[in-house]
């Protein structure tokens, strides 16, 4: 028989090896054991090398054998992070460990929220219809009257405004040039899309809304949404879906195109004035409301159980039959003096958040470049010692 050959396998530590990312080195199986992080160009040392060599007859050989080393890069950003101590001190920059993306959307779901809680008394008056709702419903049900039912239309309005507010800012993205501009026509394109994207994703809670508001009978949403899909099917959950992308890719693209060209064409000295988002959101959902109202009009009613009508031509011709032009704007004043104020929250809102995204990443990178110059500054004993 021939000799017999045993492959080992040693695991050892190099503390104080420079390489490169893969190292092949022809050395004998003879390193001192030991563990430390040696930083060297931005590559943390501390790595382990597998070292591969031959038995025959109990003996070792005295050959070579590889080294594979694997090495950790680290960026700077990582090696002069900020300590806790820091991070406690600028809280700010805690924000930017969250990923951008989900923040912007977490961000939207904010904004809507708020928009919607702060308005809540403006909708519970719009339904009473009552001009002395306002002293009734703080007589009858006190301050928390005001904002009964805003519980389930936060729920609602949440994933609706987070999808819509990240849609714009993604698109944003997709329609800019190769220099990163967006011009005046990619940013109605990206509020049109943004609108129409949100619309199509919760278009059903809007239809269990609507009938839910409407129709005697039903006290939560699961019993209208079964309801309608015993009585009506799967597909009466996006009746009127057409009117309503129509109306709402006009409105929010003039609302969101409108708001960023007037903020980006303020002085710089109010463009980061919260009463500057106000006014100028509060101006655009003004012209986006009353440009768009007749087609929300006519998707509210194509949203009715038992509507006559069947497409958005029908229903323009019925309504005008039915009550003239100003037929189209019915409800309107309510609904603007619900819907202005709500924009502007929102929009307002939304455009803080991200500047505090912002803030949070500059406080970051602001630490982190103090912490690279505190690095590479020798203390003073040394630089005495030296002398």
């Amino acid at each position: 028989m021939g000799e017999e050959e045993i492959s080992l396998l040693k695991f050892r530590t190099l503390p104080t090896l420079r390489t490169s990312d893969f190292a092949l080195t022809d050395e004998p199986s003879s390193w001192n054991r030991g563990r430390g992080n040696i930083r060297s160009g931005g590559v943390l040392s501390n790595f382990a090398s597998l070292s591969v060599a031959v038995r025959r007859e109990g003996r070792e050989s005295d050959g070579a054998f590889a080294s594979v080393s694997v090495v950790i890069k680290k960026g700077d950003d990582d090696v002069f992070a900020p300590t806790l101590a820091q991070l406690l001190k600028n809280p700010v920059a805690l924000l930017s460990f969250v990923p951008k993306d989900p923040a912007l959307f977490f961000a939207g779901a904010f904004a809507g929220a708020a928009a919607k809680s702060v308005t809540a008394p403006l909708d519970r008056i719009k339904l009473l219809m009552q001009p002395q709702a306002i002293m009734l419903i703080g007589r009858e049900e006190g301050v928390k009257g005001y904002w009964k039912g805003n519980l389930p239309q936060v729920i609602r309005i949440i994933p609706y405004r987070a999808i819509q507010l990240f849609a714009y800012e993604t698109y944003k993205k997709l329609f800019s040039g190769k220099d990163g501009q967006l011009s005046g026509l990619g940013m109605l394109g990206a509020g049109a899309c943004a609108g129409m994207t949100s619309t199509l994703i919760t278009y059903p809670l809007d239809v269990l809304r609507l009938r839910l508001a409407v129709e005697p009978g039903y006290r939560t949403m699961s019993q209208v949404a079964l309801n309608i899909l015993r009585e009506e099917g799967l597909a009466s959950f996006y009746n009127g879906l057409g009117p309503s992308l129509l109306s709402i890719a006009p409105y929010i693209a003039i609302n969101f195109c409108v708001f960023d060209l007037v903020k980006k064409s303020l002085p710089e000295k109010y463009q980061k004035k919260t009463q500057s988002s106000l006014i100028t959101a509060a101006v655009v959902a003004a012209i986006s409301t009353g440009t768009c109202y007749p087609l929300d009009t006519i998707r509210r009613q194509m949203q009715l159980k038992g509507t006559l009508y069947k497409s958005v031509f029908d229903a323009f011709s019925g309504i005008v039959e039915r009550g003239g032009v100003i037929g189209l704007y019915r409800g309107f004043v309510p609904n603007a003096l619900k819907s202005i104020p709500n924009s502007s929250i929102k929009l307002t809102t939304f455009d803080i958040v991200k500047k505090l995204i912002a803030a949070s990443e500059t406080e970051f990178q602001r630490i982190v470049d103090d912490n690279r110059k505190k690095s590479a500054t020798p203390p003073p004993n040394s630089i005495d010692k030296e002398k």
